[in-house]
């Protein structure tokens, strides 16, 4: 009798398992029902697509400065005009803004990116901490240098001083400045005071110098001495993340707005396009959601006059729409103003917009505090921590990890109704879209101007989106 004494080798598994095939088999056609709805999604995708690509790439005309460029005998008129969008390419994303001014909107960009750029990129590129290292160091050179050669001296010498800042100020402030052994009232009235006492002196001292300027600068001062006590002893991306949220506003609204250190006036409103969709969306995500978390913290508060006052001013908000709040702070806010007292347009609706997400931003937090087990905040209490402590070590981080897809959600909610500043007259993307399209010689290129609006507008929310994802299963518990 024959007994085999080797292994037969192993069979490969089913074609129809794994590759391509199997992914189909498991994805599309698992059922009848789901392989009927493929088989009609395909239907639809080769009825709709192809005439989609012959429009909007195959057929376009590209190339020319008139609209004579889209017209027999010159151009294709069954295909896009995209040459629309290409020379109002500018106007789009700078909206009036003074052309020889530009420069500014672009080099406030570029500061955003190298103090804002490695705390982002180091969270989604593999092994960190080398990429971190090789970031913190040609990011910033490249965009000095950059600045230098395009924009001048002035440009760079301020890129150099905010970009190296965090490395800097990381390493020279490696100790404490205030003892341990201080008494507490004692530092915390040095943390107040003293920065108070500088921005003072700081915009007395400036203000003869360069009006226009004093103020931010003065508070740039005063900012960065509160940093001093407050971060010694924290690393550069400690110091890289309160910079960015700190001093790099003040920095951007002196580019931006000019009228101090040389730079000219410019108006807000003249400001228009993505650029101020982006100034818009920036500042009301950047607000919202420290403000929610301090309304839901009131909110389960147990000063009966501050979850009152929390629940009322929530409640009240999310009963009315976003319109509506944009007019009041447009048209009755100045009406209940003292004699002589005058905001400014977009900083109403910056207002509008910040408190009005705030409140729903609010009831997202809300959510997460009540899904964090009660033995959470008893081993705070365990631990001696008062209640600020407990809520910034330990609560608070949990809660947001819980939260990431409704805190998205509303952020990306934010980013799409910036569009309706438009009805207050402010001129974001869609309303430098709309008087462009109203130039006799551009009249019905209006399918060209919302798909690249809305492409725009998909760009920025699918990538808000994913890397959101993606910071949800970095945050994940149990990640090694």
């Amino acid at each position: 009798m024959y007994v085999k004494t080797t292994r037969h080798p192993d069979l490969p598994p089913p074609l129809s398992e794994v590759g391509v095939l199997g992914w189909m088999r498991k994805n599309l056609f698992s059922s009848w029902l789901n392989s009927l709805m493929t088989l009609a999604a395909a239907a639809l995708l080769l009825v709709t697509l192809p005439p989609l690509l012959n429009w909007s790439l195959f057929s376009a005309n590209w190339i020319g400065q008139t609209r004579d460029a889209c017209l027999p005998p010159q151009g294709n008129p069954d295909g896009a005009c995209w040459v629309f969008i290409r020379v109002r390419f500018d106007l789009l994303m700078y909206g009036f803004y003074p052309i020889g001014e530009r420069w500014r909107v672009d080099f406030t960009l570029l500061l955003l990116i190298g103090l804002g750029g490695p705390l982002i990129l180091s969270t989604l590129l593999p092994f960190r901490k080398r990429i971190n290292k090789i970031l913190l160091l040609f990011l910033p050179l490249g965009i000095v240098g950059f600045s230098l050669f395009s924009y001048g001296m002035f440009a760079g010498l301020a890129a150099a001083a905010l970009l190296m800042a965090p490395e800097v100020l990381g390493r020279i402030f490696r100790k404490k400045i205030l003892p341990p052994t201080m008494a507490p009232r004692l530092r915390q009235t040095l943390f107040i005071a003293v920065p108070l006492l500088v921005w003072y002196l700081a915009g007395q001292a400036l203000e003869s110098i360069d009006p226009g300027g004093a103020g931010p600068l003065a508070l740039i001062a005063g900012a960065l001495m509160f940093l001093f006590f407050a971060l010694s002893g924290q690393s550069t991306v400690t110091w890289r993340f309160y910079l960015l949220f700190t001093i790099y506003p003040c920095v951007a609204y002196i580019l931006l707005l000019g009228g101090g250190v040389g730079l000219p006036l410019v108006e807000t409103d003249r400001w228009g396009g993505m650029f101020l969709t982006l100034v818009i969306a920036g500042i009301g995500i950047a607000v919202s959601l420290p403000v929610g978390i301090l309304l839901a913290l009131g909110r389960r508060s147990q000063m009966p006059v501050i979850k009152a006052l929390c629940v009322s001013f929530i409640e009240f908000v999310r009963g009315v729409p976003l319109i509506s709040v944009l007019f009041m702070v447009s048209v009755m806010l100045p009406l209940t103003l003292p004699q002589g007292v005058h905001f400014d347009k977009l900083l109403r609706a910056l207002i509008g917009v910040s408190l009005f997400y705030a409140a729903y931003m609010a009831e997202v937090v809300r959510g997460g505090l009540q899904a964090i087990p009660k033995g959470q905040y008893e081993a705070a209490e365990a631990l001696g921590l008062g209640y600020w402590q407990s809520m910034r070590l330990v609560i608070l981080p949990q809660a947001l990890r819980l939260v990431i897809p409704g805190i998205t959600n509303t952020f990306l909610g934010l980013l799409k109704d910036t569009t309706l500043v438009a009805v207050i007259n402010l001129m974001d993307i869609l309303g430098i879209l709309k008087s462009a399209l109203a130039d006799s010689n551009w009249l019905g290129y209006t399918k060209e101007a919302y798909v690249f609006a809305g492409v725009a507008f998909w760009i920025l929310c699918f990538s808000l989106s994913r890397y959101s994802q993606h910071l949800e299963k970095l945050l994940r518990p149990g990640r090694s």
